[in-house]
């Protein structure tokens, strides 16, 4: 039987997940590690699985939000959902043939470079300025969707705020409208996999519908702070996140390398 604190703490982890997937994406980097502290009898399927079903109802009530507050770009989530899709089933094939060790130092130096330039352009992703136009537009998206995607299923961690990057510094979009897109996107390629998850029996329902609860709630209030609050505040939650994901690349990195 599971210790209530530890469901209390899960359930803290969730909401706190589930907001800051809402506001810049990136959930995973905080309700993932938890997942594996907190229940180190469950196999890494069974923490991505039972992750998946919760942040996968915060990411839809977020989606919801944004939708109806500030509405969202169709042909630009389809193009890039399309292409991420694609390229995310594609990336789990070539994680096979080249080991993540050799590609995550070259990533990590990639996305500090990306934090130091959020931190000096305190400009960033605060202007609503597309700096393409019809098909040019959407095929860029599609591009955004295929890197990112590629991403996704060779290394998997802050996909969201990677999205989002490229959106505000490729697509020309602020961080509100970035954010917006990304949160469709990920939740069209999360049930997706999700499906498979259920069909496999992976899920652990008694932990994933407690944290589904909570993650829908900080889903709620984040995507409300980030519509209310605007780019500034999406700003510096993006900083943190990708803060997060420099550390947890990191780890691995030096962990690669003592092995």
């Amino acid at each position: 039987m599971i210790e209530w604190w530890i469901y209390l703490l899960v359930c803290i982890g969730a909401l706190f997940a589930g907001f800051i997937d809402a506001v810049v994406g990136g959930g995973g980097l905080v309700q993932v590690p938890l997942l594996m502290i907190l229940f180190p009898e469950l196999s890494h399927v069974q923490v991505i699985a039972s992750n998946r079903f919760a942040s996968l109802a915060g990411t839809s009530v977020a989606a919801f939000q944004y939708i109806k507050m500030i509405g969202v770009d169709t042909g630009v989530v389809i193009a890039t959902g399309i292409t991420a899709a694609i390229s995310s089933f594609s990336g789990t094939f070539v994680m096979e043939l080249i080991r993540p060790e050799v590609f995550k130092p070259l990533l990590l130096c990639i996305i500090i470079v990306l934090a130091v330039y959020t931190f000096i352009k305190k400009d960033f992703g605060h202007i609503h300025a597309v700096k393409y136009s019809g098909h040019k537009f959407l095929i860029v998206c599609a591009f955004i969707g295929a890197v990112i995607g590629f991403y996704n299923g060779f290394i998997g961690p802050g996909t969201g705020s990677l999205l989002v990057f490229a959106f505000v510094s490729v697509a020309g979009l602020n961080f509100l409208h970035a954010s917006a897109s990304s949160k469709i996107i990920n939740a069209i390629a999360d049930v997706a996999s999700l499906i498979g998850f259920l069909m496999n029996g992976a899920v652990v329902f008694k932990i994933a519908l407690p944290m589904m609860v909570f993650n829908m709630l900080g889903a709620y209030i984040g995507s409300k702070a980030a519509i209310l609050k605007g780019n500034v505040f999406i700003h510096y939650v993006f900083l943190l996140v990708i803060s997060i994901l420099i550390i947890r690349l990191g780890r691995d990195v030096l962990l690669s390398w003592n092995n």
